[in-house]
């Protein structure tokens, strides 16, 4: 990775479902560019999408507000991925059945990330949902 690249980048976006896909490409795009394995980098952009989507669909805020979603590569070798809204509701996963037709966002969270959670935001307005996958380019 080029050191005089930035590793920690931020994108403001409407609370719209097709911001979604937009964040999945921004973060696609800067993965490519600080060269996080592809591997890492799909399941990043999965779980950013299932947390962007949940932000939209379920965040019960007033009209106007945008959807934070900050990237952060640190030199641990950990990819961090936040996504924040300004709903104080902190996420519960879900146990969906087979036949449901959403409910798996945070399955999967928990399923293929590192570690996740979840925090109020500073100033108490709204929520922040984490979460952070090895990238294997730590020091040593």
């Amino acid at each position: 990775m080029d050191s005089t690249m930035p590793k920690d980048i931020e994108w403001r976006l409407p609370r719209r479902p097709r911001s979604v896909g937009r964040a999945r490409a921004l973060l696609a795009e800067q993965a490519r560019a600080w060269k996080v394995p592809d591997e890492v980098s799909a399941t990043a952009v999965l779980l950013l999408s299932e947390l962007m989507t949940n932000a939209v669909r379920h965040a019960s805020v007033p009209a106007g507000r945008e959807v934070w979603a900050r990237c952060v590569l640190r030199d641990c070798g950990t990819l961090r991925l936040e996504v924040a809204d300004a709903c104080r509701a902190l996420p519960k996963a879900q146990h969906p059945r087979t036949d449901d037709e959403s409910g798996r966002g945070l399955v999967l969270v928990t399923a293929l990330a590192d570690a996740w959670g979840a925090q109020p935001r500073a100033y108490g307005i709204g929520k922040a949902v984490w979460f952070e996958l090895a990238t294997g380019q730590g020091p040593g």
